[in-house]
Formats: C-alpha cells, structure tokens, sequence
C-alpha cells in the first residue's frame, strides 16, 4: 500500500534524524554546558542555575553515587520530587555516572511506591521529606539501601531556602513526620561528592536511560525500558520539528507538568536543554494564580500543557492580562486538545494552541501538528522525523486512508521493552518493530493523524460506536461549561448510553440545556442519555481527566 502520509513533513523538518554525534545523554548535556555554559538553566521560585552550576552540581552528586556509595554501573535510582532546582541536578548526575533513573510520582501510595520500587530494582531514591512518610512505611519491603532526602527550599539559597522550608514544616504543615534511620540529606550528599572526581564511565545508545513507568491507572504498572538511543532519537526529533521557529540560546519555556512525567521530562528538560533554554520550574500546576504570577516575571516563548492545564489558565482572571507578545510555541499533550480549549487560547493569547501526541513506550513524541498552524484542526499532525505510523484492524491488517483503526508506530524512540513484562511486551510490540498504541485513528489524504479515541473507552450504543473524545468535545463548546467527562454506562434499551459529567462554569446550567446543546450539534444516538454535574472529576497526575475512575465508580453503584 502506498503510505503518503510517511513522507509528508512541513517545511524546513528533514525526513529523518542523526543522532551519531552523541553516544548518550550524557554528551548532549555536554554540548549545552560547552555552548551556553553561562545561561540560566533551570529556575525556580526566583532561583537560578547556570548550565555552568549544573554542570558543577551534578559532577558532586555523581561523585556520591559513585564515590560514596559505590553504585555499579546500571544501578537504578528512584527519584521522587515535584518541579524543584533538585530533579535535574539529580536526575543528569544519574544519567552522567551511567545509572538509570527510575521516576516516581510524589502522590504514589504506600502500596504503588512498593510496587514500583520492588519491580524496578531501585537501591537508592531521592525524596523531597514531604513525602518521606510514604517510604518509611515500605522501605523495609523494598532493595532501597541509600535514602537521600531533600526540603522544598534546599536549593534556593540563604536566607531564603531556609525560610521556606521553615514555612513548609511549620507554618503550612506540609511534612507529615517522618523518621528513616542513615537518611542522607542532599546538600551534605552534594558535598560528599564534592570530594570525589565524576569517574569517565562508557555509556552507550543501548544503555537504560530511564525506567518509565505507565499503565497505573489501567493495572499493575510497568515499566518502559528507554535507553539513551530512544531518548536521544526523541530529543533530536523534537528538536528538528521547533528549530525553525526558535532560537537556540535564548529561549525560556515553562514547566507546569511534573518532570517525572514523560511529556515534561522530554519535551521541557531534555528538549529544551538541547536548545540551550531557560526552564522555569513550577513546583504545583495546582495553583493557578500561583503559575499565572510566575508566568508575569518572565518573558516566556514556550509553553507546554495539558488541556485541562490550558482551559484552567485561560478561566484565571488574570492570566488575559499577561504579555504574549514573547510567546512562539504552545505546545498540548497527554490528552485529546477541545477546539473549544485551542479558539479560547487563539483569542487571549493572540497565538495558536499546538497539539501533538505521544506515549511513554515512545519516549513520548509519536506525532506533532506544524508549528506554522494558524488555527486548530482538530489533528495530532504528522509523524515526526524518522516515524513511521499505520492504521491497522484487529488481525494487524493496514487499513487504507480515512479507514479507523488503531494507530500503529515504528520509529528509534519506540520503548525496547516493558521491564520483566515479555508477556505484555508481546502484546503491543509486533514482529515488524511497529507498536500498538491502543488508540483509534484515521490518516487522511495529508497525513494528518487524528485519533478518535481510546479503544477501551469507546461506547457502543445500538450496535453504533460512540466516542467520548467526541462527545466531550460537543459540551465543552457549551458557554456555560467548564470541564467534562462521558462515559458509556449500561442501559437496556440500547445496550450502553452516554453519561456526561460536568463541571460548571455557571452555576445555573441545566441538564435540559446541556441535551439541547447536544441535539444541536450530534446525531441521536451519541446524545447523551444521562447528565450529572459534579464539582470536580478524577484526574491524573498530570490533570488527564479519569474517565476509568468515573466507570468504576459506577459499576460500584449499580
């Protein structure tokens, strides 16, 4: 079959990467210490660090790992910290010493950071102390030898890193006691390492970067096995896809998602410290007015999000009154972007809101749309450099253009694997290298991608396929509405009928109002049948909203 949609790329973007400059990640941060040494790197809370004192910082802390605590090459180490100066300090001496950085989520439970720990084989972990209380009830069941911990402010200076961990422990009550007997505080480890020279250590592409783990919300996690090649594939990609549009060194972007998500920690810290950027961290996504305040003390030129992340900006009262006139990329991900969402962001920012898309088994960018778009259309774009994408049916046929079926990828930065999971490896990685993402999708004549929705949240209504990303994507137009979510819930008549969730942006919305809206705009059978208002819906980490969590919770009350 010939596949167009393989060669189409915007202009300026070449067909395929070279990735033989770099034997790891390692030497891409070398590049950028070499070339923008003197640049801030990282920011956070009004603290910066050049690429010179992150080149200083993490030699110390490599020095520690392997200086101090003896770490053999492949050691995996746990890191567990919101957006702080102390991810990436962590994070690049672990990558440069030759070890594998296993990402934990701050929020895990007792019984996933257990899970997570146990099945990856981490031996050490850095924690911010808010969360220490959760590892002390599991340590012991887990190969954690070293704990080292770390407060909010360690790294923002005297006198104010002091007065904020004072205030974090005292005032806002935000660390629950906690007591890990040998527990290394970080900026003794720092000087720990200090006394020992960072030991040249042979990485290679094939070595593990990262164990990323995915799947939580849908079992038992797994781990993604990424080695520096698929990162460094997915960096290059990346950077070939905005070098037209940015300029190298002078660049700053802001970092909402948390780092140990795969989106942020690509996308924002590897990406962008290719490019020689300026990333300011933002500790909590959660506070709005909070990152709305931020954002009003920088000239910022990128920005990246989710579409929840987006929609919440855009509904702060303050954040229409902040300077665009730097802002060149909006990039969305991580979940579908509402054309209700991207017109909103048009109109107030004057700039276009981006969308691309991408998993963790795929390092994650998969897809993006040309950074040249006017307006929102309504796809995850074209495959990014050295990508191929498919649309196969259920037997692994390939579908034609304009055909639905699930959205197949081939590329470099295509996971080698889930970590002692050859079982669900087999699952999703075919003989012919491509993998099975899981979506539904449709190529059109251009080779624009667009997914039509999770092929385990679709609703099948009177034999007819109903997709929430649709439906969800009708309400949110509604004036009156602020988030939503639809789900498929059983129903006698039809087999399954659509339930909507909503929050309201107007107190005085009906369900009337909401069925009339959708009368207007779908055909009767994916009207919803059942409308609920809520004041919140579930939602990841990263703000995904959790359609999963609502279906549970109806199946609970049936």
């Amino acid at each position: 079959m010939d596949k167009i949609w393989l060669k189409s790329y915007p202009p300026g973007v070449p067909a395929d990467i070279d990735i033989s400059g770099f034997n790891s990640l390692g030497d891409v941060f070398a590049r950028s210490v070499r070339l923008y040494g003197s640049r801030t790197a990282y920011a956070c809370m009004d603290k910066g660090i050049t690429y010179d004192e992150l080149d200083r910082l993490t030699g110390q802390f490599a020095g520690f790992l392997q200086g101090e605590l003896g770490l053999p090459k492949g050691a995996r180490v746990a890191i567990m910290m919101p957006n702080v100066l102390q991810y990436p300090i962590a994070a690049f001496a672990v990558l440069r010493a030759g070890y594998t950085v296993v990402n934990v989520n701050p929020l895990y439970t007792p019984r996933e950071l257990e899970h997570q720990l146990k099945d990856s084989g981490a031996t050490a972990i850095v924690i911010l102390e808010n969360f220490c209380t959760t590892l002390q009830q599991v340590l012991k069941d887990t190969p954690i030898k070293t704990v080292v911990t770390t407060g909010l402010g360690d790294m923002l200076g005297f006198p104010k890193g002091t007065i904020v961990n004072f205030v974090v422990k005292h005032v806002k009550k935000m660390v629950p006691a906690w007591s890990i007997p040998d527990a290394i505080d970080f900026r003794d480890a720092l000087t720990r390492g200090s006394r020992h020279a960072l030991k040249p250590v042979t990485v290679t592409l094939d070595d593990v970067a990262f164990l990323q783990y995915t799947g939580g919300t849908t079992g038992v996690a797994k781990g993604a096995i990424l080695t520096h090649r698929n990162i460094v594939s997915n960096l290059s990609q990346a950077f070939e896809w905005v070098k037209p549009f940015v300029r190298e060194g002078e660049e700053t972007i802001f970092t909402a998602l948390p780092l140990y998500h795969i989106f942020a920690l690509t996308a924002n810290c590897l990406t962008f410290m290719r490019l020689g950027a300026t990333n300011v961290l933002i500790p909590n996504p959660r506070d709005i007015p909070g990152f709305v305040k931020e954002l009003g003390k920088y000239r910022f030129s990128i920005l990246t999000g989710v579409n929840t992340l987006f929609n919440a900006l855009l509904n702060d009262p303050n954040f229409g009154r902040l300077d665009f006139s730097a802002l060149k990329i909006t990039l969305g991900g991580g979940m579908a972007v509402q054309k209700a969402v991207a017109d909103r962001w048009a109109e107030v920012t004057g700039k276009p809101l981006i969308e691309a898309y991408g998993l963790t088994e795929t390092s994650p960018a998969a897809t993006m749309n040309p950074l040249n778009l006017k307006e929102y259309n309504g796809s995850i774009g074209l495959p990014v450099p050295g990508t191929d994408v498919t649309i196969r049916d259920d037997a692994g046929k390939d579908l034609g253009v304009g055909q639905a079926g699930e959205l197949c990828v081939r590329g470099p930065q295509v996971m080698k694997g889930y970590y002692n999971r050859p079982d669900e490896t087999a699952k999703v990685l075919m003989p012919d290298g491509f993998l099975r993402t899981g979506d539904v999708a449709v190529i059109d004549e251009q080779g624009f991608v667009r997914i039509v929705d999770r092929k385990k949240d679709m609703i099948l209504v009177s034999g007819f396929n109903v997709y929430p990303n649709e439906i969800e994507a009708v309400v949110a137009m509604h004036p009156a509405v602020l988030e939503v979510a639809a789900i498929g819930v059983p129903y006698e008549k039809s087999g399954e009928a659509v339930k909507v969730f909503i929050v309201r942006k107007d107190p005085s919305l009906t369900a009337e109002a909401v069925l009339a809206h959708c009368r207007e705009n779908m055909t009767g059978y994916k009207v919803p049948r059942f409308v609920e208002f809520r004041e919140e819906l579930p939602k990841t980490n990263v703000g995904k909203i959790l359609r999963r969590a609502l279906r549970d919770e109806q199946k609970a009350a049936a």
